[in-house]
């Protein structure tokens, strides 16, 4: 039983020792700013990982764009677009970002 308890205890340690950073994913390429103001793979298909950090960052990123959006009465697109023009002039230099017309530019 308690070879099991490490066990378990010691693959959870490696799989959250692992997981990638929104900021690693950046630096590697694999996401970048869509101009839908939410967080997208550049390169497809993403690996489960990336498309995991994917989900958790855009979750959040929603639930602040309608707070946002309910405080301000703007609508939440324009909250998330206005999040986009921010986080584009926010890249650091070699990350990527989406053009208007959905391209990947490297900045």
């Amino acid at each position: 039983m308690k070879k099991l308890i490490t066990a378990i205890l010691l693959s959870f340690f490696l799989q959250t020792a692992w997981a990638i950073d929104i900021g690693s994913a950046k630096t590697q390429g694999l996401v970048g700013e869509a101009n839908s103001g939410y967080l997208a793979a550049v390169k497809t298909p993403a690996s489960a990982e990336v498309n995991a950090l994917i989900a958790e960052v855009n979750a959040k990123r929603k639930a602040e764009f309608e707070t946002t959006a309910q405080k301000t009465g703007a609508t939440i697109e324009q909250v998330a677009y206005r999040f986009y023009e921010l986080a584009v002039q926010k890249t650091a230099a070699g990350n990527y970002y989406q053009d208007a017309a959905g391209a990947w530019k490297q900045k």
